[in-house]
């Protein structure tokens, strides 16, 4: 990747992980209320975000980071995606 482009596409990654943080602490559904799959959804994209900066970051690729991303984002989804236990493969990135 062009290292003008990557550059870019951080610093635009940066305004939209700011705007999805302050939405998802506006939310105040919690638990079990009707909206609280919303905020998950709000919840998997700064997530996703985060994956997103974990590889653009400039040097090797934090294999740390990356764990810990995924670790996140499969929790989070679990929810989403039925039959698949993704937390329990979640949960195989930190014994690993």
């Amino acid at each position: 990747m062009d290292e003008v482009v990557r550059r870019e596409i951080f610093s635009m990654s940066r305004v939209a992980h700011d705007l999805t943080e302050r939405s998802y602490q506006a939310d105040p559904s919690k638990s079990g209320d009707v909206d609280w799959p919303e905020k998950q959804r709000i919840l998997l994209a700064d997530m996703a975000l985060h994956l997103l900066q974990t590889a653009l970051r400039e040097g090797a690729l934090s294999k740390d980071d990356l764990k810990r991303n995924l670790f996140s984002i499969l929790t989070i989804s679990e929810q989403f995606v039925d039959g698949h236990d993704l937390k329990l493969f979640a949960d195989t990135l930190y014994s690993s």
